[in-house]
């Protein structure tokens, strides 16, 4: 069973459909046990990163989160869902993440179009296991203001260029975030849910 994280901040049911699409027994959840017995996790969200951390803290699964990361389960972040682990976020003034990849969340330069919105490549830097079966130069479906600097760039698995480079995958151990929406990104946003339920 895979946990999809419900903690008020957009777009839940879509990714759940998703995954059901490519196979997962799915559940929407808010709840603390269901977060911790799941085999795999997902973390999406649309929206601003203060009011999520806000809503993860009220309804008291933070502990959840780091337990199963720390257990080594399959976790995937997605967009707000990615951002949200990093250290800080200045979106809003500065706002403290969950820290589990060290960096910060920065604003796009105000010369360009924000948000970052419609269809954009990624650039691999490194292949990983759960990206298997997507070419490089693929286009995937974006919303966001904001993009993540990690403090190590190791992390990094493919970029992204709007105006500048920022990353769109990071892989940590068992961790894997995007930037972009899987859900809404066809068949190889579908490809990488499906990748993602193999390795759980």
């Amino acid at each position: 069973m895979i946990a999809v994280i419900d903690y008020g901040m957009g777009n839940l049911r879509s990714v759940a459909k998703a995954l059901e699409v490519v196979g997962a027994e799915v559940k929407v959840t808010d709840r603390l046990e269901n977060i911790t017995s799941a085999e795999a996790i997902v973390l999406p969200g649309v929206g601003a990163f203060y009011r999520g951390m806000e809503n993860l803290k009220r309804l008291g699964i933070l502990p959840a989160i780091l337990d199963v990361i720390k257990k080594n389960k399959p976790f995937l972040g997605i967009c707000l869902g990615l951002q949200l682990l990093f250290t800080e976020s200045e979106e809003y003034g500065i706002h403290s993440g969950l820290d589990i990849i060290k960096g910060k969340v920065r604003r796009f330069n105000p010369n360009v179009k924000i948000p970052h919105m419609g269809w954009n490549q990624i650039k691999f830097k490194v292949k990983s296991q759960i990206f298997k079966g997507i070419p490089d130069n693929s286009y995937f479906y974006f919303v966001h203001s904001y993009y993540v600097e990690p403090e190590d760039r190791d992390v990094i698995v493919a970029e992204t260029f709007y105006r500048e480079q920022f990353p769109s995958i990071i892989v940590k151990d068992n961790i894997w975030a995007v930037q972009f929406h899987p859900e809404k990104s066809s068949d190889l946003g579908l490809k990488i849910l499906e990748n993602f339920l193999s390795q759980c």
